[in-house]
Parts: C-alpha cells; sequence; structure tokens
C-alpha cells in the first residue's frame, strides 16, 4: 500500500484503526505479563491484518489466514488442545486456500457471490454436527484433556464454517459469531490455570467485533447481488 493510499486509509476508517492499535497494545502488554512463550502470541498480531480484511468479506483474507493457521496450530500443540491443532493445520489452512480458490471464480470486486443455505440443508448440517461431535470425543479422549468438550465444539464449529464459507454461504458469518462465544468461555477456563491465555481472550472480543462488521457486510452484498 502507497504511503498516501495509507493515509488515506487511517482518515476514512480511523475506529478501526484505533480498534487494531489498542488491541495490539492490549497484546503485547498482557503477553509481556502473563505469556509462557511469545510465540503464543504471534499468530495473534498476525490476525489482527486478517480480521481486518475480513470485515470487508475480502478473498485475499484467506490466503493470508492460510498460512498463519499453521503458526496456530503450532500453538494449539504447546497448549495441549489437540484437537484444535489438527483442524488449524490439517483443515482451517488447507479449507482456506480452498475458500480463496472458489471464491476467485466468481468475484464480485474483492468479495464474491454469495448464496443462503435452505432448510434441508441446515438440518442435514446439525445432524452431522452432533455425530461428528461424538465420534471427535471419543478419538480425542485417549489424550485427557481438560478442555475437551469446549475445545471440540469449537474446532467442529469452525471446521463447519470454513466448509460453508468455502461454498459461499452467508450462515458462516453466524456460526463464527457462535465460535467465539465457546472459543472466550473455553480462554476464561484455561486462564484459571494459563493465565496468558489472556491474550487470546482480548483478540477474542477484537475478533468478535470484527465478524459483527463482517456480517454486516456479507447481507449488504448478498442484498445488492439479489436485488441489483
Amino acid at each position: 500500500m502507497r504511503k498516501e493510499s495509507l493515509k488515506q486509509y487511517i482518515r476514512d476508517n480511523k475506529r478501526m484503526v484505533l480498534m487494531v492499535a489498542v488491541t495490539f497494545v492490549l497484546i503485547t502488554i498482557t503477553g509481556i505479563l502473563y505469556a509462557d512463550s511469545y510465540i503464543v502470541i504471534c499468530p495473534l498480531y498476525i490476525s489482527l491484518i486478517i480480521m481486518l480484511l475480513q470485515t470487508q468479506a475480502n478473498r485475499y483474507t484467506y490466503l493470508l489466514g492460510a498460512v498463519n493457521a499453521l503458526f496456530y496450530g503450532g500453538v494449539y500443540l504447546y497448549l495441549g488442545l489437540y484437537a484444535m491443532a489438527a483442524y488449524s493445520m490439517l483443515v482451517s489452512s488447507s479449507l482456506q486456500i480452498v475458500t480463496f480458490v472458489n471464491w476467485s471464480k466468481k468475484p464480485y470486486g474483492n468479495s464474491t457471490m454469495f448464496k443462503k443455505l435452505g432448510l434441508k440443508k441446515t438440518a442435514f448440517l446439525l445432524a452431522g454436527f452432533v455425530a461428528a461431535w461424538v465420534i471427535m470425543y471419543l478419538v480425542f479422549s485417549i489424550f485427557d484433556s481438560s478442555y475437551l468438550v469446549l475445545d471440540n465444539t469449537v474446532t467442529l464449529l469452525g471446521i463447519l464454517s470454513t466448509i460453508i464459507c468455502a461454498l459461499s454461504y452467508i450462515e458462516y458469518a453466524y456460526l463464527n459469531l457462535i465460535s467465539l462465544v465457546v472459543s472466550s468461555v473455553l480462554y476464561l477456563q484455561m486462564m484459571q490455570t494459563n493465565p496468558g491465555q489472556i491474550t487470546y481472550f482480548i483478540f477474542n472480543i477484537y475478533s468478535f467485533t470484527c465478524n459483527v462488521l463482517a456480517l454486516i457486510k456479507i447481507r449488504k452484498l448478498y442484498a445488492q447481488q439479489n436485488n441489483p
């Protein structure tokens, strides 16, 4: 981004720039005070930019997100969140590349053409979610994680939202918000024994705000696309 373009962006998006700056400072300060390792908070800095792109439903979000998902996978392994680690490295990274490719096939500016899930598809996905949750619980219970229920739930919500996002269904934005609420509960629970998780909790608050803005943007784009 050229210098003049950057200045113009800051002038036009003062509130977002301020929110990014405040979140950056809070993550850095709490990371210094509480984090066991600075490696744990490094992916969060990249995610600050990713979430900014996501507020505009920008398809290039997913190229950067695919790389960052690998970093998150390493962090989750370090924290003992094995389901989330497997999801980040094996599923999230790959599916975000698929998302970028699929969104690029039907571009709409820097975004894509959106659609909605029907009632039958929603019911099918709900049934599949429940079945997959039970299977994952049985598989990952062998690792004796203290956070198995919330870990599984966040992981599956992430998988489901990523899949329907790749297919350009707008409901992915609603699932992202639900996932952020559940993951915030997870981080609050982890903070009881690992105060360093406050960095991820702070980021979740920032991310929730960005996802609300993304949902508003997506609904506007969908309305434009269906009422030209």
